[in-house]
């Protein structure tokens, strides 16, 4: 007997009965029109039900051949124009304008429009017979007013196919040659589906095909969940929610648009690339959210969208900003009067602009603010629809209003009048800190907020500071401004300024980005090198120096001895020679991260050095920020511009994205923000950690047809270490320990105590500093100087006769100032006395004489590298599928105060510094470790210690001795050295065992 329960074409038969159920209407394929390639019968009948007037003016002209000549045309019009231009604006026949489809209005106003678009003809075809030239079928094919624009392939795996045998067939048996299949002209997206998985793609191009992933993602990662209430496929939703009749005409009307790119070859020439782009499931989610919770919330919320690298984020952006810009509520008022773009990537821009004048069809729409703050101030007034600028323009837009109010000859405040506005934040966390963004804040808020800081000021009776009232009241929620908070890394502070309850309105993980493979792992071949070296005390003076600045000191010199720097080169050159530069078709490239701009100097001219006396053809650029003065050579300075040999910044990524260049040096540049597809590997030299190590190493995880994995060679951070950092982000990021916001009130009365400053002090001060513009004058400066005097004159008395204290209770500043920026962003403070303190801190603090550091020192002439090792130590992936979950912490209101050094002479910091930097080896047998105890027993304090001292003290003298010794035989047994130096537990046991044979054998023979 026969099963149909568990055939392909019971999987077919269930789809189509919820798109029927739901309005959809069966068309045969029998009413196809190959030639064509779509359905005219249900076109003309959509064209004459919808257009009666437009049709019978027609018919008058043409009399019975209306219905051809309109075909005709139609077909002519798709030819030229594309189908997606044709269903957004329409064709002409013989100079009548007529629609292919009707899109839901915005508001309720127009309701023939909107009786309109209820006339759009949904059609589902099964098994589609599409060709002249064979009996090939497809699965589904879904059409608008008889316009073919989605196929399925579906396949079962109850019959042994799966999504990748759907794929194959999109690749092998659909020939985009067909005018169903070619692009631009007919279907607009194809979906290959199975009960588990979803995948799609715009463009058919046989084996050239890209999928990609259309899945709702699962627990964190890739795929589809279990419907836990047993009643569908894992899959159900494409036809249950994506293609249902609304949510297409959504997806067709303001989401699908073509993107075209434009780039140079290697040869020079110019290519252009056209991508139609559909809307994958997270971010066709995300949208909708983001609007729907929009219209429920009203005007004053903060969102938090949390996407990863990978996620699309520049589509998604462009996308929600063209939905809130037109986006009106039940009253058919319009939510938001702007939407306001921050963001400091050029590429967003231009996206923007192309992108909504696909939906629009209109200039004006989008003004990019690239001039300066008198643009913004009138694009502000204007009320341009969407608005792309950066948050830095802000401060200065007051003043600019004033001004063009002034050359209108009209009076004001320059305040705007109160709007609705609408922020989308580009990588929020580097954007919405500190007082920029608080200027932000105040300019939106225009007359409304100045009302309601008089109100408070008249409530408070002190007229006349509606000023400190602004801005206490600036910092908070405006109740016109909403938030949407784009990052794939939030800091703590992120998080609380505009997730909701800790938790992001929207998700998109890393983790899932990896596993659909829209980015790389970057952790998945990642070496560790360690360097051991040993320094001596090169001079006979031995002076006292400050303990850890001196460590620090020579932890500078070692890394920029040149010894060091060479070597490190000589295995970066070979490397990325004999590994890298063959990846990517032969066109891989790799960038250096390096600890200090010095050190960005030094290799670049080591780099320059050993490719030049190996012959190598292979260039590096170096990147860094201002001149660099090097001490060896005191008369020089170098700056980016000249060692690139005449590159200007802003050229930079151009030169270094041609195949001339393979290798880029930076030092705090590119490390967040810069997009290279070809950038393969990095080599780390700098100590990374938290959210930075993961900006960085990140630059290597953008895809390219031909890169199949990157590689990380870093010398200097922990592996568990880089783990951590990545593991925060992996599946989304989680708070950890709050802030406490009644430690203001603490700090506040702990600064007071002191008695440097009084209340009277920072009354006086705050008066004058929020005086009305129309009273300020030049004798204000003077004031507020003389004011800060005495409390600067008895801070440097409290420094003479109590350092330690002094320097603790600065640190208190720093942390009252730190923890008040963040939490009046959150907390609606009415104390306008932490305000107060808060503006007279921050000027205070810039007067207070200069924390006392010490000299720096110069250990060039004092110590000297006596052994030097650069060994690989660890290599392959760094695994983030571990169930540990690390945590956000919130701002603390810790004070810094003033460490005091311990002075230590110069070899003893020497001995510090080598036991820390040993060496490193494997196992050895019992002979070596007998020569070890050997040669400490010989040792006079070694003796003298073990006598006068119990086990426990005598280990810890041991224990120092035995590391010189270890590096006096490293060439004997490497392995051991190697545990020895880099395996804390294998160093203890070892160090407790021959420490106790030592202790033993001296003793026995005293």
């Amino acid at each position: 007997m026969r099963n149909t329960q568990t055939k392909e074409i019971a999987f077919e038969k269930s789809i189509e009965t919820v798109l029927l159920a739901t309005g959809y209407k069966t068309i045969a394929s029998s009413s196809y029109d190959k030639d064509k390639a779509f359905f005219p019968e249900t076109t003309l009948a959509f064209i004459q039900d919808t257009q009666p007037t437009t049709w019978e003016k027609l018919q008058t002209i043409l009399g019975d051949n209306t219905g051809n000549q309109i075909l005709y045309d139609l077909t002519k019009w798709i030819e030229l124009h594309g189908i997606l231009a044709t269903l957004r604006h329409g064709f002409k026949c013989y100079g009548k304008q007529l629609h292919l489809a009707y899109y839901k209005p915005s508001h309720s106003m127009n309701e023939e429009v909107l009786e309109r678009y209820h006339k759009n003809r949904f059609g589902i075809t099964r098994q589609l017979y599409y060709s002249n030239r064979n009996q090939n079928s497809i699965d589904v094919v879904l059409s608008v007013n008889g316009i073919p624009l989605v196929t399925l392939e579906l396949k079962n795996q109850l019959s042994h196919q799966n999504i990748t045998h759907a794929k194959k067939q999109y690749c092998h048996d659909r020939d985009p040659r067909e005018l169903l299949f070619e692009f631009k002209k007919r279907t607009l997206v194809h979906f290959a589906v199975d009960t588990d998985q979803v995948e799609m793609t715009t463009r058919l191009a046989k084996e050239a095909t890209y999928f990609l992933p259309f899945n709702k993602g699962n627990e964190g990662g890739a795929g589809n969940p279990v419907d836990l209430e047993g009643l569908s496929y894992k899959t159900a939703y494409l036809w249950k929610e994506v293609l249902q009749k609304d949510s297409l005409m959504d997806i067709l009307g303001k989401f699908i648009h073509l993107q075209v790119e434009e780039r140079i070859t290697d040869e020079g020439r110019k290519l252009k690339k056209e991508t139609m782009i559909f809307p994958r499931y997270h971010q066709l989610q995300a949208v909708r959210s983001m609007i729907a919770t929009s219209l429920s919330d009203n005007v004053g919320t903060n969102y938090l969208i949390e996407h990863s690298a990978g996620s699309g984020k520049s589509n998604t952006i462009a996308w929600v900003a063209h939905r809130l810009s037109s986006l009106h509520k039940a009253d058919n008022t319009r939510l938001f009067d702007s939407v306001i773009v921050i963001t400091d990537r050029v590429v967003l821009d231009r996206q923007l602009q192309d992108t909504i004048y696909q939906f629009e069809h209109k200039k004006g729409v989008v003004l990019k603010i690239d001039k300066d703050s008198k643009q913004l101030a009138e694009a502000l007034e204007n009320g341009i629809p969407i608005i792309i600028t950066t948050l830095q323009k802000f401060p200065f837009v007051t003043d600019q209003l004033r001004k063009l109010a002034e050359e209108r000859g009209e009076e004001t405040t320059g305040l705007l009048k109160t709007k609705n506005y609408a922020i989308l934040v580009d990588e929020a966390h580097s954007s919405q800190s500190g007082e920029t963004a608080a200027d932000l804040k105040e300019v939106l808020g225009g007359e409304a907020l100045a009302q309601e800081a008089q109100e408070k000021a008249q409530e408070e009776e002190a007229q006349g500071l509606e000023a400190l009232y602004r801005n206490m009241a600036k910092r908070g929620q405006q109740k016109n401004i909403s938030f949407f908070a784009f990052t794939a890394t939030p800091k703590h502070k992120t998080i609380k300024l505009f997730a909701t309850n800790g938790e992001p309105l929207h998700k998109y993980t890393m983790r899932q980005a990896i596993e659909e493979g829209f980015i790389l792992d970057v952790l998945e071949n990642y070496t560790s090198y360690a360097t051991f070296y040993k320094l001596i005390k090169a001079s006979e003076e031995d002076p006292k120096v400050e303990r850890k600045k001196a460590a620090r000191a020579l932890g500078r010199f070692m890394r920029l001895h040149p010894h060091n720097i060479a070597q490190k080169t000589e295995v970066m050159v070979e490397h990325f020679y004999q590994s890298t530069r063959h990846k990517i078709g032969g066109k891989a490239k790799a960038m250096v991260v390096t600890g200090s701009r010095l050190e960005a100097v030094r290799y670049k001219q080591s780099f320059d050095e050993v490719i030049k006396a190996k012959g190598y053809n292979i260039k590096s650029l170096v990147a860094f920020s201002g001149e660099v003065k090097d001490d060896k050579l005191p008369d020089t300075l170098y700056t980016e511009v000249e060692m690139n040999k005449g590159i200007k910044e802003k050229e930079l990524p151009e030169h270094f994205a041609t195949p001339e260049y393979s290798i880029l040096l930076v030092a705090d540049k590119y490390q967040t923000g810069f997009d290279q597809p070809l950038l393969h590997t990095m080599y780390v030299d700098k100590r990374l950690s938290g959210i930075q190590a993961v900006q960085t190493l990140s630059r290597l995880n953008r895809t390219h047809p031909l890169k199949e994995d990157t590689f990380v060679l870093d010398f200097v951070n922990d592996r568990e270490e880089i783990q951590a950092a990545f593991k925060t982000y992996y599946e989304g990021a989680v708070l950890g320990q709050e802030a406490d916001p009644n430690n203001l009130y603490r700090i506040q009365q702990e600064l007071l105590l002191e008695d440097i400053f009084t209340y009277d002090d920072i009354n006086h001060f705050t008066k004058i500093y929020f005086k009305p513009k129309e009273k300020q004058s030049n004798k204000d400066h003077e004031d507020m100087n003389h004011i800060l005097d005495i409390p600067v004159e008895n801070f440097r008395h409290f420094l003479q006769e109590q350092e330690e204290e002094a320097e603790l209770w600065r640190g208190k500043i720093t942390a009252y100032k730190n923890l008040y920026a963040f939490l009046s962003q959150i907390i609606p403070y009415q104390d306008s006395d932490l305000e107060k303190l808060f503006i007279f801190l921050r000027h205070l603090s810039n007067k207070l004489p200069k924390r006392n550091t010490g000299a720096a020192y110069n250990f060039d002439d004092t110590v000297r590298l006596e052994y030097y090792r650069l060994q690989k130590i660890s290599e392959g992936s760094i695994s983030l599928k571990t169930p540990k979950q690390y945590q956000l912490d919130g701002p603390t209101d810790v004070a810094t105060g003033m460490v005091r050094e311990e002075y230590t002479p110069i070899s003893r910091i020497v001995d510090v510094v080598n036991e820390r930097y040993g060496t490193d080896f494997t196992q050895a047998d019992q002979y070596f470790f007998d020569q070890i105890v050997e040669s400490a027993i010989q040792n006079e304090d070694i003796i003298q210690a073990a006598q006068s001292n119990p086990q426990d003290k005598f280990t810890l003298m041991f224990k120092n001795v035995l590391q010189q010794l270890f590096v006096e035989r490293i060439d004997q047994n490497e392995d051991i050295f190697a545990r020895y130096m880099e395996e804390k537990d294998f160093n203890k046991t070892i160090t407790e065992l021959l420490a106790k044979e030592a202790f033993k054998k001296i003793n026995s023979e005293k």
